[in-house]
């Protein structure tokens, strides 16, 4: 039996490593079963796994780790257990999510922290029933931003523990959960290093080597375009403002293009409606709409999905210089809109404005705009989910779907005439930036992007309140930006 199970594993010896199992919640009460590779490894170990298990005295809890030390020569120097609830939530459908995948991500989670405390240079994971949603949590939670700091954490390799696994799911996982990172890093990336120059270098750099066009443009490229609401948010920067196109071309019967478009402010100041100073730092995150479109390009791309994916990224530093935006300004975008600027601090909208015109311009057969738009979602929803504003109800279904699977969960929100008609009472244009009646901030934000695209699907998540994981919403995530919801998104374009 011996020989016959070491034939199976893959365990590397020459350096520390760990071995991560799941322990299942049994239906009755004290109860609990391992999983199939647990199994295995119990009776490779002459039943010490499960003695081990008997002696806590209480039945691991969902998410908990546990370190049991070395059981068998052939299993490394830590084997370490995760509970697991590997039954559906009764309130599933209620909640939005499924639950048994988001235990894994959790307890995959919980294994890898814990084995990187103890210090090994490799972890050996169990699929724990789930090998995608395994490689997602374990992915995830081994990372943290430190591209500036003199000492560096070290984090173990990650890799499958049984051949017999689903070897295809679970690199998929390592490619949602690595292009989730991917987000995170560049919303955590200073602003003075993380202009919009730098950002168009750092996505050149992430998708070096995928079949994936980019062209950069300049103000002048904007300008020509009469992007004038885009520009009016650059004027006040000494930073150069950019746009950046990425082409993906994967749909041999030539379809109609998906357009993404991400909010790339790399830093919001709130220009001359400046912000108050505290926790303005933040605001480096401003471009969280940009990070996740540009990570779900290269998830796609690395995926190889069958669909023809732009994505467009309008890049600004919202500052108040000399030549800043004042309030009262009127700027006309692409389209010949004319904007009454009464808050400089809504800026988002007013790049996406121009990005949206330049996005109905390709045809496309729908377009996804992504932003930190409004501290009012952030007060609607807080933390848990996106908001998302959608004229199609297809469409809404179509990613309510992909965000109960990634766990990434969203919200639709309304899109009622009645909130762009607030946008409208401007007494020197067009339309006004911010609404002159209080209440619905994220909804009438949403009614005034309505206006720059004709495109029948046309959906806006706005991203505030998943900007950051400050709360711990997401156990898997450590404290500091999110990068949500870039897997949810990567399903939804997958599954159009």
């Amino acid at each position: 039996m011996r020989q016959n199970v070491r034939s199976i594993y893959t365990v590397q010896q020459k350096d520390t490593s760990a071995l991560v199992l799941g322990v299942n919640k049994g239906k009755e009460k004290n109860t609990f079963s391992l999983t199939k590779e647990a199994e295995k490894v119990n009776t490779l170990s002459g039943g010490k796994l499960l003695e081990k298990l008997n002696e806590f005295g209480h039945v691991l809890g969902p998410g908990e780790a546990r370190a049991l030390g070395g059981l068998h020569p052939d299993l490394g120097e830590h084997v370490i257990v995760v509970g697991i609830d590997s039954e559906p939530g009764a309130d599933d459908v209620e909640e939005c999510v499924d639950s048994v995948a988001e235990s894994v991500r959790i307890a995959a989670a919980a294994g890898v922290k814990l084995a990187t405390d103890l210090k090994v240079k490799s972890v050996q994971m169990d699929d724990l029933g789930n090998s995608q949603a395994a490689a997602e949590g374990a992915t995830m939670s081994n990372w943290t931003y430190q591209q500036f700091k003199k000492k560096k954490k070290d984090f173990p390799e990650l890799k499958l523990f049984s051949q017999d696994s689903n070897i295809d799911g679970w690199n998929r996982g390592v490619i949602m959960g690595s292009s989730q990172n991917v987000a995170r890093t560049l919303m955590e990336a200073p602003a003075n290093f993380l202009t919009p120059t730098q950002f168009c270098l750092e996505a050149e750099r992430e998708l070096s080597g995928l079949p994936v066009s980019q062209t950069v443009r300049d103000a002048a490229w904007a300008e020509n375009m009469k992007m004038g609401s885009f520009l009016s948010v650059a004027r006040g920067s000494h930073e150069p403002a950019k746009f950046l196109e990425m082409h993906y071309n994967n749909d041999s019967e030539g379809s109609d293009p998906v357009i993404l478009v991400g909010k790339g402010v790399t830093f919001d100041t709130g220009g001359i409606s400046i912000k108050p100073s505290a926790k303005m730092d933040a605001m480096r995150a401003d471009m969280g709409g940009a990070a996740t479109v540009t990570a779900t390009m290269k998830a796609v791309a690395s995926l190889g999905a069958k669909i023809n994916l732009i994505v467009l990224v309008p890049l600004t530093e919202n500052m108040p210089g000399g030549k800043a935006t004042k309030p009262g300004d009127v700027v006309t975008a692409m389209n010949g809109t004319t904007i009454q600027v009464d808050n400089t601090d809504a800026e988002g909208r007013l790049i996406l404005a121009d990005a949206l015109c330049y996005a109905d311009t390709m045809k496309p057969r729908l377009v996804m705009d992504v932003a930190t738009l409004t501290g009012a979602m952030s007060v609607a929803l807080g933390a848990p989910a996106t908001g998302v504003f959608s004229r199609l109800t297809r469409d809404w279904d179509t990613l309510a779907s992909a965000g109960s699977v990634s766990g990434d969960r969203v919200w639709r929100m309304p899109l009622w005439k009645s909130y762009n008609d607030k946008m409208k009472k401007s007494p020197l244009a067009d339309l006004n930036n911010i609404s002159l009646t209080p209440g619905g901030g994220a909804c009438t934000a949403a009614g005034f992007l309505s206006n720059f695209t004709n495109c029948s699907s046309w959906m806006h998540l706005d991203i505030a309140g998943v900007m950051d994981n400050a709360g711990g919403e997401v156990k898997y995530l450590s404290n500091g930006m999110s990068g949500r919801p870039t897997r949810t998104m990567v399903n939804f374009v997958e599954n159009l």
